[in-house]
């Protein structure tokens, strides 16, 4: 069970020096008990002079991954670099600095204690602005059981010594290593070194530039190359952390080396980690009219296809109840909004050789969308066995294959009680998941929603939506499920984003309006992204009602 083991692709970036590594870890060195000393007012000047430098370097930042994704910059699925890189990277700069203004503990709109002592925070939307860009949209942070709401330890805890934390960089969404970078230092009170991933090390340079003041400071550090300059790093003595988003394979063999996992690791050093997840779509029956299945076809094509499916959130299992009425229209309908999605540039290394392996296993696969060179076609698997260990539910096929399973159910609280425990027990990985549920079917097994989404052991969930969106809030953690060991540890450990800065998270909620007006961001039809994805990156940098209708002129064409 596990995520895909990817080759190291041809690199586009010279690699550091193994000699200039060591200039830099040692530069970074002298500088981290300097970091914990700097003042909140500095690190808000920080913060704002790289929300300039993201916005001037937005536009040569998208054009490069863009072409790195084989994606004309005038067609509307550009806008996904926009979104995925210096959007989302603006709204965490922007956010992390709205915390810091607030000494590091800014109040949730909303804290709640359950039934059983477990807290949870609302934390979305937080602002007029954000009511009206994301109408019926409402977010939530659940805190570790046992623990309190707290927040911001570092900004309460007198701190003399820093330590320097390595970050290796992901490959396939170029706003995952800044984001990543500023947990680091604004979270965790630590300097950086920043390894690009060899895949889209393209993005680098615009980083760099964008993130200069730190640089300049000597809190940050930002170098190239492939699996000797990580080894050389990990292994540093002057790093004292480790980050990595990635595979599980990569991250044991930082860990354990060749070693097996029963006895002491071969590196001690703290790990945290986002290492994947085989994502699973529980399609809860109801009353869904025609048009809602039309909807909800389209919504989970576009899970699938976002980013050319390269995302460790993209939907990978679609779990529906054998006895609902409306099971096999539904699945023409997915198959049908698939077939019409665009086909995408296979760019991530391996993406052919995991396809053949998928089909091969799976010779009922049903090919839906184009096929071409460096094209992996959109591929629906049907009627995948719902038993332990099978393959398609233990494997994360990391490309643009969609299993769906069926288990023994009619009705909404028999498929609840029965999908929940399976995804947490049988699909592989605990970082995310999604549900679709009617507005109807909520209101009448209201107690067993609540149960399925208390019992869900997935560190983001989402309602009526993509994962994605917890990834881009900013104001939700980011990360697994607690709990994995570093001899099983599947989707990671810790998290990031967490712009409220709570001390003990567990997981995040987003809820979503069942059909979501405008059109969705992640949507593989959707006709106007680039445009509005500039719009979007322009407007979370200084938020204000005069750009919003801008906005939403914007959305509205999509």
């Amino acid at each position: 069970m596990t995520s895909p083991r990817f080759p190291e692709p041809p690199a586009s970036h010279p690699a550091t020096p193994l000699a200039e590594l060591d200039k830099q870890v040692e530069r970074l060195a002298s500088k981290k008990n300097a970091w914990v000393q700097v003042t909140v007012r500095q690190r808000i000047a920080y913060l704002e002079a790289m929300q300039k430098g993201v916005q001037e370097q937005a536009a040569p930042w998208v054009a490069a991954l863009n072409k790195l994704k084989g994606l004309d910059p005038s067609e509307p699925a550009a806008g996904e670099d926009w979104l995925a890189g210096p959007m989302t990277t603006a709204r965490n700069i922007r956010l992390l600095a709205e915390a810091l203004k607030h000494g590091g503990q800014p109040k949730p709109p909303g804290l709640k204690q359950r039934a059983d002592g477990q807290w949870v925070a609302d934390v979305f939307p937080t602002t007029l602005d954000e009511r009206l860009a994301y109408t019926g949209w409402r977010a939530e942070v659940w805190i570790e059981p046992g623990k309190a709401p707290s927040q911001g330890h570092i900004y309460k805890e007198k701190q003399t010594t820093g330590r320097v934390a390595l970050v290796l960089g992901a490959g396939n969404v170029s706003s995952i290593a800044p984001m990543d970078v500023l947990y680091k230092l604004f979270v965790d009170n630590e300097v950086c070194v920043l390894k690009m991933n060899p895949v889209n090390e393209v993005g680098g340079p615009f980083i760099e530039r964008a993130f200069a003041a730190l640089i300049d400071g000597g809190f940050l550090s930002i170098v190239y190359g492939g699996a000797e300059v990580g080894k050389h790093l990990t292994d540093h003595p002057l790093v004292d952390t480790i980050h990595i988003t990635g595979s599980d394979r990569t991250h044991d063999a930082i860990v354990w080396g060749d070693a097996p996992k029963t006895g002491a690791p071969k590196n001690t050093k703290p790990i945290t980690s986002e290492l994947g997840c085989v994502t699973p779509v529980l399609v809860v029956p109801g009353p869904w009219s025609d048009s809602d299945l039309d909807f909800q076809a389209r919504h989970i094509a576009g899970m699938v296809a976002q980013n050319g499916s390269f995302n460790c959130n993209a939907a990978k299992v679609v779990i529906t109840a054998k006895g609902w009425a409306l099971r096999e229209r539904f699945l023409q309908k997915l198959e049908a909004a698939l077939a019409k999605a665009p086909a995408r540039k296979a760019y991530y290394p391996g993406a052919e050789q995991r396809y053949a392996k998928f089909v091969e296993i799976y010779p009922r696969a049903k090919v839906l969308g184009a096929k071409g060179p460096q094209i992996v076609p959109w591929t629906l698997i049907p009627d995948v066995p719902a038993k332990k260990g099978e393959y398609a539910l233990t494997n994360e096929a990391f490309c643009g294959v969609l299993g769906e399973t069926a288990l023994d159910a009619k009705d909404a609280r028999q498929f609840l009680e029965k999908a929940v425990p399976f995804c947490n027990d049988e699909v592989w990985g605990t970082l995310s998941c999604m549900m679709l549920i009617h507005p109807d079917t909520v209101k009448q097994h209201a107690a067993a929603f609540d149960q399925a989404i208390a019992a869900l052991r997935y560190g983001g969930i989402a309602v009526n939506g993509w994962a994605g969106a917890v990834y881009g809030l900013c104001q939700t953690t980011w990360g697994a499920f607690p709990g994995h060991t570093l001899q099983d540890i599947q989707s990671g450990r810790g998290v990031v984003h967490n712009t409220f800065l709570f001390d003990h998270p567990q997981k995040s909620v987003v809820y979503l309006p069942f059909r979501i007006k405008p059109t969705p961001v992640w949507m593989a039809d959707h006709k106007n992204l680039r445009a509005l994805g500039e719009k979007l990156t322009r407007f979370e940098a200084a938020p204000s009602m005069l750009k919003f209708p801008g906005i939403v002129a914007q959305a509205l064409k999509g």
